[in-house]
């Protein structure tokens, strides 16, 4: 568990279109095999510390005519923002992708002084 000291929790959320690859035939849309994703999201505020995000599909847009597979994850966290990851693999094929995301955590409170 995370605990956070003070009363200065900062709560950041927002979506994002991670990739749209069906109106340029991308790997995503017609590729086989292992395909990964990755989008960028910057905090509007930093953080005192890397936050604990969680990231959920919103919405994708997917081929009937093979499996469904996918992995979202959160990587390379940091106060300031993160990265969004989407897999697949194998037949499937995936036209676009919207994520939701949360991060909570520690705000910088301006009354704490940090000394050395």
């Amino acid at each position: 568990m995370k605990r956070i000291a003070g009363h200065h929790v900062g709560i950041a959320q927002g979506e994002a279109i991670v990739f749209s690859d069906f109106d340029h035939d991308g790997p995503m849309w017609i590729g086989q095999g292992q395909r990964e994703a990755r989008h960028k999201i910057r905090f509007d505020e930093v953080f005192r510390e890397p936050p604990s995000v969680s990231v959920h599909i919103s919405m994708w847009d997917i081929s009937n005519g093979a499996n469904n597979r996918a992995d979202v994850t959160a990587e390379k966290i940091t106060a300031k923002g993160f990265e969004i990851v989407f897999r697949t693999w194998g037949d499937t094929r995936v036209a676009r992708v919207r994520v939701g995301w949360l991060a909570i955590g520690a705000l910088t409170d301006d009354e704490q002084w940090d000394i050395p």
